[in-house]
């Protein structure tokens, strides 16, 4: 078995992203073969800051190990640094018919209103992720619902890739189903993501938070009179009052269902201070890692060398099986 998943590198990491990918990211090194690689080619099909996007790689690289994962188990690096992604990414643009990207809903909602402005590389980003995928052979990727249409393309693409040339130059890569990932949503606003782009920033708990932080904004965060129920479908319609329990549950390993076997009855007065308490007793010890960390780009900097080696080791063959397919002369 071995998956490859891949993480914008923005900055401000906050809960959500913990939760919903890098916490499943640290178990699922323990069960498969695991590549993991910041996605700064695809953060380029949109306007960014050069320097900022750097700091955020790194900035990244920090909080994935201090978060647990284990760069001698997994291999961790950069697309930047491994270019077989762009070579196969080319090949199979050529090969992807142009009624395919046309279906793909991220393209639409990603540029909106000016489409016509939006670069050729934000129409086909979900071809590079394909080749992302395909270059090493991955049996499994992990997806959340937003990101299923992708891995269906990326398995048509190497379908047709394989019939059109004659050659098995791909395997088709299946989604992982493990551990539910966390869907964490805004605390002031139980129906919509939390966001790193949200304006209000008690809308999110940040990775680089103080304990007091984190705690205040629980505090906060919005909630219903209702005190918690002791069946989990007696939830429904409380979205922020779902969030918090969820919260809860992911944090411990837990269930929502267990979560509310332990506090039903209880009233978010009561709540609210058990899981700041639990949210400060699993995030602080990251967050002081990862402060750690973040100050030494040399070592970072190493650890995505030697991560794009060993990448590139395993992404030349598939390159190189994909030029001679075509009938491409090199060498």
């Amino acid at each position: 078995m071995r998956t490859v998943s891949g993480i914008q590198p923005t900055g401000n990491l906050h809960l959500g992203n913990y939760l919903g990918a890098i916490k499943n990211w640290v178990k699922l090194q323990q069960e498969s073969e695991c590549l993991f690689f910041l996605a700064d080619l695809h953060a380029i099909t949109v306007p960014n800051d050069p320097s900022e996007l750097s700091a955020n790689c790194r900035n990244m690289v920090a909080a994935l190990v201090a978060a647990g994962v284990d760069t001698k188990k997994s291999i961790l690096f950069n697309q930047a640094r491994v270019p077989q992604h762009v070579e196969l990414a080319w090949m199979l643009i050529c090969n992807t018919p142009m009624g395919w990207l046309d279906r793909m809903t991220q393209f639409k909602e990603k540029s909106g209103k000016h489409k016509q402005r939006s670069s050729l590389g934000l129409y086909g980003y979900p071809v590079l992720q394909a080749a992302d995928v395909l270059i090493y052979r991955a049996t499994h990727v992990p997806v959340g619902e937003d990101q299923k249409q992708h891995l269906e393309l990326a398995r048509d693409i190497a379908t047709k890739f394989n019939n059109d040339t004659g050659q098995d130059v791909f395997i088709l890569p299946e989604p992982y189903i493990g551990a539910t990932a966390a869907r964490i949503m805004s605390l002031r606003d139980g129906a919509a993501k939390m966001s790193k782009s949200d304006p209000s920033d008690l809308s999110r708990i940040n990775m680089t938070d103080d304990d007091d932080t984190i705690a205040k904004k629980i505090k906060k965060a919005r909630t219903d009179a209702d005190p918690l129920p002791g069946k989990l479908e007696e939830l429904e319609g409380r979205a922020e009052a779902t969030n918090l329990v969820g919260i809860y549950a992911a944090l411990e390993d837990s269930t929502p269902q267990a979560v509310l076997d332990q506090h039903a009855g209880k009233g978010f007065g009561d709540f609210k201070p058990a899981l700041a308490d639990l949210a400060v007793a699993k995030l602080s010890p990251i967050r002081d890692r990862y402060e750690e960390l973040r100050q030494d780009e040399s070592a970072i900097d190493a650890i995505l060398r030697d991560g794009a080696e060993r990448a590139q080791t395993l992404a030349q063959p598939t390159v190189d099986k994909a030029y001679a397919a075509l009938g491409l002369l090199r060498g």
